[in-house]
């Protein structure tokens, strides 16, 4: 480099796309000599960006969670929508989100317990932040209905947790999923998912059908109890 030439400006967001080119291109098993090369920076000044190899695998994994759960969508037009029509049409975008980086869910699903610079250890968790997002628009959407929120956190963290582990079996078949691999993962996806949520409705007296918008649905139950008071 010439003298007096400033060195080129590589941000957290550069270092973790080339991190998510290394994984894509080699496998779930990356480096941060390998990382720091596709980046095209030394080590030394990728540790300058990140504490440690667990402060640049979570930013991966944030980053893949907020691709992964976007299909769910921030408001509330799936419950305008059938549920179980609803929730296929989110599987179908999700899966389409991980066959473009299949590796880097492997990688995380595989990721270790890594050791933090401080005493604690860090658990690389793909679900742990789509779960706190889920939960927040689920209590929105209960709040507006009106519908009890006592245990909606659980739901939250047990429909996540579900999807990241029938993900890992959906892509622990081969490299990369055959359509009929990938269809059947959004069918069983679509129906656990429904019968996790079905559950929950029906412990507060909610019967809801899968064809019938969520919305009607909770109309009428909004409607009988304002008759019952």
């Amino acid at each position: 480099m010439s003298a007096g030439v400033a060195p080129r400006t590589v941000t957290r967001d550069d270092i973790v796309d080339a991190a998510i080119r290394v994984i894509d291109r080699d496998g779930p098993r990356p480096s941060m000599e390998d990382i720091a090369r596709e980046a095209r920076i030394t080590k030394p000044r990728l540790y300058r960006q990140f504490a440690d190899k667990g402060d640049l695998f979570t930013e991966i994994a944030d980053r893949m969670a907020t691709q992964a759960f976007s299909a769910a969508g921030a408001d509330m037009t799936l419950m305008l929508q059938p549920p179980r029509a609803a929730l296929r049409r989110v599987f179908t975008e999700y899966a389409q989100g991980i066959l473009e980086h299949p590796n880097v869910f492997r990688f995380l699903g595989q990721a270790p317990v890594l050791q933090q610079s401080g005493n604690g250890v860090l658990q690389l968790d793909l679900g742990r932040e789509a779960a706190r997002r889920l939960t927040k628009i689920s209590r929105s959407v209960a709040e507006a209905v009106p519908l009890n929120t006592d245990g909606l956190d659980y739901l939250s963290r047990a429909l996540v947790g579900a999807v990241v582990a029938i993900t890992d079996l959906w892509l622990s078949d081969s490299d990369t999923p055959s359509a009929a691999q990938t269809e059947e993962f959004i069918g069983q996806a679509t129906e656990l998912v429904w019968g996790l949520i079905d559950g929950f409705l029906r412990r507060q007296g909610i019967v809801a059908d899968p064809d019938t918008p969520m919305f009607t649905t909770f109309a009428e139950v909004n409607h009988a109890r304002s008759g019952e008071n």
